[in-house]
């Protein structure tokens, strides 16, 4: 999937969610405490932790498989096995939300993916529903 950008707050990439319906900017903010992936898709501002983009990788490559992204909103439960579960899990490397704004810490598989993706670090399938990733 094509992006633009060099993912600075000046310049932020301009990625689309997996099924492509939507486009949104993202940047990495050094500076934040702790330091965040800024998400901005229309005027909702979402935040997670910059280390999300190694700790994902990380945990995709041990996966060694494709993933099914299982994208949900915070109020929602995710669905078990998925990347938006992983992303909650008391067990993953922060122990659990990367999300970092209370009521918007959910929607991890829709927005951070394309940027693995755009990174060249993972493969995003791009279908209309229940799409799936897998570490490069």
């Amino acid at each position: 999937m094509a992006f633009t950008g060099s993912g600075t707050k000046e310049d932020p990439w301009t990625v689309s969610t997996p099924p492509g319906g939507s486009q949104y900017q993202v940047y990495r903010d050094e500076t934040a405490d702790p330091p965040a992936l800024m998400c901005q898709v229309g005027s909702t501002k979402l935040s997670y932790q910059l280390r999300c983009i190694d700790d994902l990788h990380e945990m995709l490559k041990g996966y060694g498989d494709w993933m099914p992204l299982g994208n949900a909103d915070e109020q929602k439960p995710a669905a078990p096995g998925t990347v938006e579960a992983w992303a909650r899990a008391d067990d993953n490397p922060v122990g659990g939300w990367y999300g970092l704004k209370k009521g918007f810490r959910g929607r991890f598989a829709n927005y951070v993916p394309p940027v693995l993706e755009a990174l060249g670090l993972a493969e995003v399938e791009h279908n209309a529903r229940n799409n799936r990733m897998r570490a490069i």
